[in-house]
C-alpha cells in the first residue's frame, strides 16, 4: 500500500496547500498519518484529520469534508468522510492491474527497496560461549540477528555478519582444570562438545564440594593469558570442536558468517584502548578498579579493568567496535542480545561517544526477551537446557512421521522434513514480539496445526503445486477482470508487503514478517477454498486466479527468506 499512500498523500498535500499554504506539512508527514480501518466495510485506507486541525485552524470533520469534495483519484472508487476521518475505497482496477502487475514484474525482488544503498551494517549476533552447548537460549540472538541481516540486505544495505564467540574468560580456566583432572581426549574427539559440556557441569558440581577448584581455575586462566603453550593448545582445541558443532546448526538454518572473531581476537588491541582512555582523561580509579564515570548520564561506572589489571567485557567491546569501524567503515553496528545486557551496551556506547567517536551514534542494541523451559530458567552448569540439535531432531522426526502417513512416496522426504521441522521451531520463536519473554513449551512449538510454520510452508507448497498443474494458463493474457471479495483480500494482503518489510526494518522486529505471512496465508486459503481456479467459470477468471496464486507464491517465498525459513515446494 505504500505506493498508493504516496499517491494519495501527494494529492492530499496539494489540496492542503491550496487551503492553507502555511500548514508546514511535508508529503512524508501526510503519508505517516494513514491508518487501516478495523473493518474493511469502513474503507481500505483511513486518513485521520485530527492532526491537521491545529495547523489548518479548522475542525477535523470540516477538513475531511473539504478534502472529499476536492480530491479526484483514478485509483480510488469512493471517498467517504466519517467524523474526522476520510475513508478511501481502492478501485478494483488498481488492485488487479497495478498491485498484481507489480508483484509479477518484480518477482523475487518484490518487497525489496534501495533505502540502504551505499550503506554498510555490521551485525553481531549468535555468539555462543565456546565449549558450551548451542541450546534454546541461543535461538533468539541467532534467528533474530540473521533475520535482521536478511531484512537489511533486502533493503539494499551491504551487510557483514559477525559471530562474536565467547572464547575468552575464566570459564576456560575451569575447562582446562576439568580436562586435566577428568578429561579423555579420545572421548572428546568422539562425542565433541557434549563431552566438553559434561566436564563443565562436573567442574561446578565438584567445586561446590571443593572451593579450591575455583582458585585453580583462575590460576589456569592466568597461565592462558600469559601464553602457556599447553593451555593455549587446549583452548584452541576447545574452540575448534565447538565451532564444528555450531556450524551443523547454522547449516540447518542456512546461516553463514563473514567472521568468527571472538573476544580473544581483541585481546592484543586492549592496551591501545586503555592508553586512549587515559590520554583523554576518562579513566579513573575506583577501589583499585579502572572505570569511566557515567554518573552524569544516569548510569553506574563503566568497569574497564579489574584491580588486578585484567580486562572486562566493556573494554573488549570498545576495542571490537573501534576495530570494526576501521575494518568495515559501517554506518550502523547492530548488537542482538538478551535484554538483560541493555545497560552494558548503553555504557560502552556512551564511553565511545565520550572518546570523541561521532560514529558511536550508529551503534544499536537490539534486545530480546529471555527464554525459559516450561517455566524453569536455563542454566548450563546444572544441565537444565534443551539443545537446539535435539529440538530440531524432534521436530524433524515428527514431520517425517506425518509425511509417512500423508505422502509416503514424497521424494527427498528427509530433506523436506528438515526444512519443515527446523522452520517450525524458527517460526514459533519469531511469531513472538522479540522483547517479550518466551516460555518455550515443546508441545506448542511442534504443534503443526493453526498459525504455525508448517501451515505457512504448506500454503506456499500449495501455490507451487497449483502453478505446476496449471502452467499453461499463465501464458495467455487476462482481459478486463473485476476481482471478487476473496480475490480483493488477497490483493490487498499482497499490496502491504513492501510496507511490512520497511516496518520490520525500522522496528528491528522480525515478528512483523511472521504476522504478515499468516495474514497472507489466511487470505489466500480462504480464496483457494471458495474460488475455483483450474476449473474457473471463464478463461479470464482462470488466468487471473493463476496469476494471483503466482503472486502469492512470490510474496510468501520472499517473506520466508527474511525469517530463516526454506521455500519447500512439496510437502
Amino acid at each position: 500500500m505504500l505506493e498508493l499512500k504516496k499517491r494519495l498523500s501527494g494529492a492530499i498535500k496539494g489540496v492542503l496547500d491550496a487551503m492553507n499554504p502555511e500548514h508546514g506539512l511535508t508529503e512524508e508527514d501526510v503519508v505517516s498519518f494513514f491508518e487501516y480501518p478495523p473493518d474493511t466495510k469502513l474503507g481500505d485506507l483511513a486518513f485521520p484529520c485530527f492532526k491537521l486541525s491545529k495547523v489548518m485552524r479548522r475542525a477535523p470533520a470540516a477538513i475531511a469534508a473539504e478534502l472529499k469534495d476536492r480530491l479526484s483519484l483514478d485509483c480510488i472508487d469512493k471517498i467517504e468522510p466519517a467524523g474526522g476521518y476520510l475513508n478511501f475505497f481502492i478501485s478494483d482496477a488498481y488492485l488487479s492491474r497495478d498491485v498484481l502487475g507489480r508483484v509479477l514484474e518484480m518477482k523475487e525482488n518484490y518487497g525489496s527497496s534501495d533505502v540502504g544503498k551505499g550503506k554498510t551494517v555490521v551485525f553481531d549476533y549468535s555468539s555462543p560461549n565456546v565449549a558450551k552447548p548451542f541450546h534454546i537460549g541461543h535461538l533468539g540472538t541467532t534467528v533474530i540477528g540473521h533475520s535482521l541481516k536478511k531484512l537489511h540486505e533486502f533493503a539494499g544495505y551491504r551487510c557483514v555478519g559477525i559471530n562474536h564467540l565467547g572464547d575468552w574468560g575464566t570459564q576456560f580456566g575451569k575447562m582446562i582444570v576439568a580436562f586435566k583432572r577428568w578429561g579423555d581426549r579420545q572421548l572428546i574427539e568422539e562425542k565433541g562438545i557434549d563431552e566438553l559440556v559434561a566436564l563443565y557441569v562436573r567442574f561446578h558440581a565438584e567445586a561446590e564440594k571443593d572451593e579450591s577448584l575455583n582458585d585453580e581455575a583462575r590460576a589456569e586462566f592466568t597461565k592462558l593469558e600469559h601464553g602457556d603453550v599447553e593451555d593455549r593448545a587446549l583452548w584452541k582445541w576447545f574452540i575448534e570442536i565447538s565451532i564444528a558443532e555450531y556450524k551443523k546448526t547454522y547449516r540447518q538454518l542456512d546461516i553463514e558468517f563473514d567472521s568468527y572473531c571472538g573476544e580473544s581476537f581483541y585481546y592484543d588491541k586492549l592496551p591501545a584502548v586503555i592508553d586512549e582512555l587515559k590520554a583523554k582523561g576518562l579513566l579513573k580509579l575506583d577501589e583499585g578498579a579502572s572505570v569511566v564515570d557515567l554518573g552524569e548520564y544516569g548510569m553506574p561506572p563503566c568497569l574497564i579493568l579489574k584491580s588486578d589489571g585484567s580486562s572486562l567485557y566493556p573494554a573488549r567491546d570498545i576495542a571490537a567496535a573501534i576495530y570494526r569501524k576501521k575494518t568495515y567503515d559501517f554506518d550502523k553496528c547492530v548488537y542482538v542480545t538478551d535484554a538483560g545486557q541493555h545497560l552494558h551496551f548503553m555504557q560502552f556506547f556512551k564511553v565511545l561517544e565520550l572518546m570523541g567517536y561521532d560514529w558511536a551514534k550508529g551503534l544499536v542494541h537490539v534486545p530480546y526477551g529471555k527464554v525459559s523451559i516450561n517455566g524453569a530458567k536455563l542454566a548450563t552448569r546444572t544441565g537444565n537446557v534443551i539443545l537446539l540439535k535435539d529440538l530440531f531432531a524432534q521436530a524433524i522426526d515428527k514431520v517425517e512421521k506425518i509425511m509417512d502417513e500423508k505422502n509416503p512416496d514424497l521424494p527427498d522426504k528427509h530433506e523436506k522434513a528438515v526444512e519443515v521441522g527446523v522452520g517450525a521451531v524458527v517460526f514459533y520463536y519469531l511469531t513472538n514480539n522479540r522483547i517479550k519473554d518466551i516460555n518455550f513449551v515443546l508441545e506448542d512449538a511442534l504443534n503443526f496445526d493453526g498459525n504455525t510454520g508448517p501451515y505457512a510452508q504448506y500454503t506456499y507448497a500449495r501455490t507451487c503445486s497449483l502453478l505446476e498443474k496449471g502452467a499453461e494458463y499463465l501464458k495467455g493474457e487476462v482481459g478486463d477482470y473485476t476481482p471478487n471479495e476473496r480475490e480483493r483480500e488477497v490483493l490487498k494482503a499482497l499490496a502491504v508487503f513492501p510496507e511490512r518489510v520497511l516496518g520490520a526494518l525500522e522496528e528491528y522486529e522480525p515478528s512483523v514478517i511472521t504476522r504478515y505471512i499468516l495474514d497472507l496465508c489466511a487470505a489466500y486459503n480462504v480464496f483457494y477454498h471458495d474460488c475455483k481456479i483450474l476449473t474457473a467459470e471463464s478463461e479470464d477468471a482462470r488466468a487471473f486466479r493463476m496469476r494471483l496464486s503466482q503472486a502469492t507464491s512470490f510474496a510468501l517465498g520472499n517473506a520466508f527468506g527474511l525469517i530463516c525459513m526454506k521455500k519447500t515446494q512439496k510437502i
